[in-house]
Parts: structure tokens; C-alpha cells; sequence
């Protein structure tokens, strides 16, 4: 007897109008991550000098990042939000709208970020904010798409992390220990603990919710 095909674990319509075009974003808007860095540094009286022993980071990457040669991972960005006594929120997407919710619509467009590897000669993955609107938040909701990645960028940072699978297959060291994830399967986990995700063969797709606290 045939066993009967089992439905997706999610609907991969929905999710396809919902990325719809998950192309580039505008790395030349205003409002670009490297932009907002050097304008929330300035405005904090800050010296590329000053921000390298607030963050650890080398002179030379903050001003790869500041310049756009460079596109931050979220730990990076953790890390200079930090340093910088903002959210998280307001580095990723600008903390604009001052609203009290956000509802993303299948079909709707967010705009779209990027994150390199560190040398910025390859691409990591690509994230959209789903709550953009919310100023003052401390959770950050991303749809994330994963790129195939051998190089093994760890990431340490405060706060916490939940991941859930949607496409694709995913590979997750965290710690001592590596996990393979696949459509469906989620895990929650310490930032803390030095993380390395990436994608499997090919791009994958997660939901991502990092608590910063």
C-alpha cells in the first residue's frame, strides 16, 4: 500500500510572495548600515580609534564597514550597537516609525540587507527585517537567506537566538557541537556560545529572532 505524501511543513507559496524579489538592497542609501555606524559614532564624539577598544575591532575593518567595502554579519552589528548604546533595531533598520506593532502582508516588500564575509570578497547571507516600524524593541524578527560558507567566521555576542528552517539545509557549530538542520527542525540558543550557521550545498532560508538584551 502506498503511504500517503505528507503536506509541507509550511506553505511555500506564502513564503515565496512574502521574499518576493529578495534581491540587493540599496547599498548606497542613506540609511545603509556603515552609514548609520559613522553618523551614530560621530554624534557620540567617537574616533575610529575610540570605537576599535569599545569593540576589539581593527581600525582598518570599522572603516571597510563605514565605507560599505564591508557588509557587517549580525554579530558584528551586536557588537557595535553595543559600544555605540544603541538597538540593536536602530542599526539593522533604522529603529524609524515610533509605532507600537508591525504587520508584514504576504506580498509586501521590506528592504533588503547584506551581510559579507569578513574580507568582503563573498557574500554570507542576505536578511530582511520584519519589524522595522517598531522603535525601541529588543527582539529582532529577520527572514534570512543563508549562502553556502566554508570559511568558519564564528560569532560571540550577547543576548539569544532562535532559528527555525524553512528551505534548504542548514549547518549550525555551536560549541563543541554540530548540528545539520532541515525544513521544520528550529533550535533556540545562547549567543554567547561561538556560533558558525551557514547553508548546506546550497542557499537556504531561515527565520531568525535574536533577543538583545
Amino acid at each position: 500500500m502506498e503511504s500517503k505524501k505528507q503536506p509541507p511543513h509550511i506553505n511555500v507559496d506564502y513564503f515565496e510572495d512574502l521574499t518576493g524579489d529578495i534581491g540587493e538592497g540599496d547599498d548606497c542609501a542613506p540609511e545603509a548600515i556603515g552609514c548609520r555606524v559613522q553618523r551614530l559614532r560621530r554624534e557620540k564624539g567617537l574616533s575610529l580609534e575610540d570605537l576599535s577598544q569599545l569593540t576589539g575591532f581593527e581600525v582598518d575593518l570599522l572603516k571597510r564597514i563605514e565605507t560599505d567595502e564591508i557588509q557587517p554579519q549580525l554579530g558584528t552589528i551586536i557588537r557595535l550597537s553595543k559600544a555605540l548604546d544603541r538597538s540593536l533595531a536602530r542599526l539593522v533598520s533604522g529603529g524609524k516609525g515610533g509605532k507600537r506593532y508591525s504587520l508584514t502582508r504576504r506580498g509586501e516588500s521590506k528592504a533588503i540587507s547584506r551581510s559579507t564575509t569578513a574580507k568582503g570578497q563573498r557574500a554570507a547571507y542576505r536578511y530582511m527585517s520584519l519589524a522595522p516600524e517598531v522603535d525601541g524593541r529588543h527582539m529582532e524578527a529577520l527572514l534570512v537567506e543563508l549562502a553556502p560558507n566554508t570559511d568558519d567566521e564564528t560569532s560571540v555576542h550577547e543576548g539569544e537566538e532562535f532559528i527555525y528552517v524553512l528551505e534548504g539545509r542548514v549547518g549550525l557549530k555551536l560549541g563543541e557541537d554540530a548540528f545539520t538542520l532541515d525544513p521544520g527542525d528550529s533550535i533556540y540558543y545562547l549567543s554567547t556560545v561561538p556560533h558558525v550557521l551557514t547553508a548546506i550545498d546550497k542557499p537556504a532560508v531561515i527565520l531568525a529572532v535574536i533577543y538583545d538584551r
